[in-house]
């Protein structure tokens, strides 16, 4: 049987408010971490969203 291709990867705020979004990624593809520019609704305001281990 064949492994998966796709990870679910934890992107984290750096507002250390605590909220987070959940995102698929293949990791075979993009080796870099993930980083995105998203809107975070604890701190009402867009802040830089880091790749972070899912537990």
């Amino acid at each position: 049987m064949a492994k998966k291709n796709v990870v679910l990867v934890k992107l984290e705020s750096t507002a250390d408010t605590g909220y987070f979004y959940v995102r698929k990624k293949n990791p075979r593809k993009h080796t870099e971490k993930l980083s995105f520019k998203k809107y975070d609704p604890v701190a009402r305001k867009h802040v830089d969203f880091k790749e972070v281990k899912l537990r």
